[in-house]
């Protein structure tokens, strides 16, 4: 994948704040690119959106089973609360981060218009929080951010406000856009959910609405904390699992076969493999509601904005490591009309070995 190519779709992306039930100008931005790359697309009743690949006769012939790459538009923020008080605005923060990170003075962001503010006292038991220090009160805001940079390179990284799951978006998009270029078109399509952060709603609609075919292969793409076993900067990461679920074997070793053969191709292509345990995703929701489900992700820094020393700050990625998610992507979309025959390899491979080795267990038994 170009990383310049990427890099333009996370920026587009990112400069688009968003919180749980907030993300309608990232779905816009989204939207957007959809039809400037002739992506058809529409939203389902809950909000998310489905960007489907066209589908060509021979693709149609030789595999009919969509492969979906899923990630979210929702990173954690604040919801502005109706019915304030006299004293001015309360907000409700919404979304996985440890109480000692709030502290009364930190700069947020109010939305839309992107009016700065700060973070006042908290309000009873509930992480709810007065906002201080507003300069003007020009409109009502619907929902907060943090005041942090939406998007910026250094080093072959990206920083930004919502790596978390925006470059998944944007390496979902990537696929797409990619596997509608030259050659037999694949049954891709790029579920973009809302509400991830309070409990992946979005997808876990998406899931019961059937909106979906159940013979679908999906994809959960995520951005994920840095754990021991994977490194930033080493490649994209088969997330066998999180926090609660064990994905499905069949799909991580298809992507397994799939990555082995990138390799070959590409040298500077790397992956890994892991267990990815610092929280739940997607994944966990669209196989508990029937789905065969795998995942990937690239390694996180400062997730959800939580830094050194109870810090808030930005999160960053390797460039790199999303760069082989999306190629990652593209040639499993690409390989779909084999799925069978390719994780046949593994128990072909131990058949073998069994019929090999039964003379010499019963000679030496």
């Amino acid at each position: 994948m170009n990383s310049r190519a990427l890099c333009k779709l996370a920026s587009r992306l990112m400069r688009h704040p968003a919180a749980p039930y907030h993300e309608h100008a990232v779905r816009a931005e989204v939207e957007m690119i959809c039809q400037e790359h002739n992506l058809s697309h529409k939203r389902d009743p809950f909000g998310n959106l489905l960007i489907g690949a066209a589908v060509s006769e021979r693709a149609k012939a030789q595999s009919s089973r969509p492969i979906v790459f899923a990630a979210h538009m929702d990173h954690p923020g604040f919801e502005v609360l109706s019915g304030n008080s006299r004293n001015g605005l309360r907000a409700r923060f919404r979304g996985g981060v440890p109480d000692q990170y709030f502290r009364s003075g930190l700069a947020i962001r109010l939305m839309p218009g992107g009016e700065r503010a700060r973070l006042g006292r908290r309000i009873g038991k509930d992480r709810i929080f007065e906002i201080r220090d507003r300069k003007t009160r020009s409109s009502k805001p619907s929902f907060a951010v943090w005041d942090l940079e939406d998007f910026c390179l250094r080093r072959n990284r990206i920083h930004g406000r919502a790596c978390d799951d925006l470059i998944g978006v944007a390496c979902a998009l990537a696929a797409v856009i990619e596997l509608r270029k030259g050659g037999p078109r694949v049954n891709a399509v790029a579920a973009i959910s809302r509400a991830e952060e309070i409990g992946f709603l979005g997808a876990l609609a998406l899931s019961r609405s059937r909106l979906l075919p159940k013979n679908s292969l999906i994809i959960s793409l995520e951005t994920s904390s840095e754990l021991p076993g994977v490194k930033m900067g080493q490649g994209v990461i088969l997330r066998v699992g999180d926090r609660t679920s064990v994905f499905d074997s069949k799909a991580m070793r298809f992507l397994r076969e799939v990555a082995a053969g990138v390799t070959v191709k590409r040298r500077r292509f790397q992956f890994q493999r892991g267990l990815m345990s610092g929280g739940t995703c997607e994944a966990t929701a669209y196989q508990e509601y029937g789905y065969q489900t795998g995942a990937v992700c690239v390694a996180l820094g400062n997730y959800h904005n939580c830094s050194a020393r109870n810090r808030i700050a930005a999160e960053y990625v390797d460039i790199s490591d999303a760069c082989a998610m999306v190629d990652l992507l593209v040639e499993a979309g690409r390989a779909m009309s084999r799925f069978d025959s390719i994780i046949r390899g593994l128990p072909q491979r131990l058949e073998k070995l069994r019929q090999e080795a039964v003379s010499r267990l019963r000679a030496t038994r």
